[in-house]
């Protein structure tokens, strides 16, 4: 639909899925084809090895300077809700360090979130302290900036999230997959199994970084090719992966009130038309 209403609107698609971004990995995040893009010029994909941690920053970085540089109305499409607000909203990014990063993943749970509250007393309000993951983040940004979360929570910026205030205008449509997401799912994951994922999974794997192997479909393979679980195990859990993130994004998006929800239609011209009745 996106290609759709850029052929429409004489425009071009960017890319917010935060997996297209690797080159090599196709099949598994159902990159468009050739044939799909319909001539309309795709970007945001294949900008990445797999071997890289391409961070939402430059993904930021990277799409801010195709916008600012383009004269075309640009379609933004894909799934991931950070990706796309980074785009369009005020987002700035912390930074990071290696040699930081692995000292703190070195620490158990009890210790960086002892770090993290002795500085904020607050931060539980903020970071959800059973998710490791986030915890390391938060404490590698205090050691950094000297930033804590409640404070990172209450800067201008952060208060325009909240807001969802825009710096860049933009008007969105949603498309809800209904009640048969539950059977689209697997039987998307049938396609892609029957179209050679687990051979596009055994050619990277070597050259997987850490972003890379995450990706949904591709870490549940990986189980199967490591001898861990057996192939019909792995699909079976990506099925189940699939679907809770597709609950997770679909939340995200439900509370953008500049998100104008359609109802999904199989056939794509008339998709198209309530799509860009929105768009006008």
């Amino acid at each position: 639909m996106a290609v759709r209403v850029a052929e429409r609107l004489g425009g071009e698609v960017i890319s917010v899925d935060s997996m297209q971004v690797y080159r090599g990995m196709d099949i598994g995040t159902a990159k468009p084809t050739t044939v799909e893009r319909r001539g309309i010029p795709h970007h945001l994909i294949d900008v990445a090895e797999p071997e890289e941690v391409f961070t939402v920053a430059e993904f930021r970085r990277q799409g801010r300077a195709l916008m600012d540089s383009s004269g075309k109305t640009l379609v933004i499409a894909g799934g991931s809700g950070l990706h796309f607000r980074a785009l369009v909203d005020p987002m700035s990014f912390a930074p990071s360090d290696p040699a930081v990063r692995t000292e703190l993943e070195a620490m158990d749970d009890q210790r960086l979130v002892s770090e993290l509250l002795q500085a904020d007393a607050s931060a539980a309000e903020q970071v959800d302290l059973a998710n490791r993951r986030r915890v390391i983040r938060a404490v590698e940004i205090l050691r950094l900036t000297g930033e804590t979360p409640s404070g990172r929570a209450s800067t201008a910026e952060a208060e325009m999230l909240r807001r969802y205030e825009a710096e860049i205008p933009f008007r969105a449509v949603g498309l809800d997959p209904g009640a048969d997401l539950e059977e689209r799912v697997p039987r998307r994951l049938d396609e892609m199994r029957s179209g050679g994922l687990v051979e596009e999974v055994r050619k990277l794997r070597d050259r997987m970084g850490p972003t890379a192997r995450a990706a949904v479909g591709y870490r549940e393979v990986l189980s199967h090719i490591a001898g861990e679980i057996d192939l019909d195990t792995a699909f079976e859990q990506a099925a189940r992966n699939t679907m809770q993130l597709a609950r997770r994004q679909r939340t995200w998006f439900q509370r953008d009130p500049r998100v104008r929800w359609i109802p999904w239609v199989a056939d794509p011209d008339d998709l198209t038309e309530r799509a860009l009745e929105v768009l006008d």
